[in-house]
């Protein structure tokens, strides 16, 4: 298995835990993966759930809660992190700029393309900046965009696939389209890449994200190019996971009949695990909705039949009356829960198993 190499940065496990929020992948479950070797990621979404002035002072109460996590993950681990910030967010930055001032080591920016973010950089600083794309044409745009206004290349790009769990940055018809097979879409964004390491001699990792759960679809992902892959789901069944007991019992209960595609409030088709709540919704039963901070910019709190945000943050308490669980689309092979050093021995092991016996 080869490294993961990302600028001066190197992982051993070529894994980058993806940022799960609302406060599935805090500083438990990134600390554990950076201890493994791999790139343990923070979701920044509403960080700031569980701080006293939360309504009154959100982005106060977000900016103290992103530090806080950061602090604590330092203390647990000497390894590479991440914190993963949606471009939907209102306060994006904000938490784009705590980040920085904390000398995060990468910034992982998607829901939306971070056309902007090189500019928030400061001097001196070494936190990179990777950028999640759907398609070749937005990873051409992106590296354009970058160089020709801030001299900058991503230093990373992470290619999500229509497999993925969470908000998808595809259109309903296109979730099972084969056209938009995350394989095909990797050699469409590994050829816009190779344009740009050509020109500026540099290199820009290409990792694949979206339905990959196992060592053989990591070994099979990066036999076609792929320097690594991010992983969610698979990390969601462990103890150091953030998320309630409940939560992850949602996914050890599920089959493969429950993986749902939700719209949810922001405008994207979403992958969940089904439940009554999603049920209700798709019934047109409306459930109240109240907004005191207006936390993403792309929705309607006018129209929506719920807020998204109060769901998953249910969800992740264990309230799955009032929530549901975001999930990737191999959620329901989970059986048990084990440790993240488990879990990734047993991506280690599945990955080897995976290589052809030797002549």
């Amino acid at each position: 298995m080869k490294t993961l190499q990302i600028g001066d940065l190197e992982m051993k496990l070529p894994v980058i835990q993806g940022g799960m929020g609302i406060g599935i992948s805090m500083s438990g479950l990134a600390s554990a993966v950076a201890n493994e070797g791999g790139i343990g990621v923070i979701a920044a979404a509403c960080i700031g759930m569980f701080e006293p002035d939360y309504r009154k002072n959100w982005v106060e109460a977000n900016i103290r809660a992103l530090k806080s996590e950061i602090t604590k993950a330092r203390e647990i681990t000497p390894g590479v992190l991440g914190v993963n910030i949606m471009v939907a967010l209102t306060n994006f930055s904000e938490l784009v700029k705590t980040a920085i001032s904390e000398k995060i080591d990468i910034i992982f920016a998607g829901a939306g393309l971070p056309l902007n973010l090189p500019e928030y950089l400061t001097k001196g600083s070494k936190t990179k900046l990777v950028p999640i794309v759907s398609s070749g044409r937005a990873a051409k745009l992106l590296c354009s965009k970058w160089k020709d206004q801030y001299n900058y290349l991503p230093d990373a790009i992470v290619l999500e696939g229509p497999k993925a769990g969470g908000h998808l940055g595809f259109k309903r018809p296109q979730l099972d389209d084969p056209a938009f097979d995350l394989k095909i879409l990797l050699k469409d964004v590994l050829a816009e890449v190779k344009l740009f390491e050509e020109k500026y001699n540099t290199k820009i990792p290409v990792i694949a994200a979206g339905g990959i759960y196992t060592g053989a679809d990591m070994k099979e992902i990066m036999d076609l190019g792929a320097s690594g892959v991010q992983m969610g789901t698979r990390f969601v069944t462990t103890n150091e996971c953030d998320a309630s007991m409940t939560f992850k019992q949602a996914y050890i209960d599920s089959d493969k009949d429950d993986m749902a595609i939700i719209n949810s409030p922001v405008g994207m088709p979403g992958r969940a695990i089904n439940n009554e709540f999603i049920e209700k919704i798709n019934r047109g039963e409306k459930r109240p909705v109240k907004c005191p901070h207006k936390c993403l910019k792309t929705c309607d709190i006018e129209s929506t039949p719920y807020c998204i945000v109060a769901a998953l943050v249910n969800a992740m308490k264990g309230n799955f009356y009032n929530g549901f669980a975001f999930a990737g689309s191999n959620a329901f092979i989970a059986t048990k829960i084990t440790s993240v050093k488990e879990t990734v021995d047993s991506l280690v092991r599945e990955f080897k198993e995976a290589l052809p016996l030797a002549k």
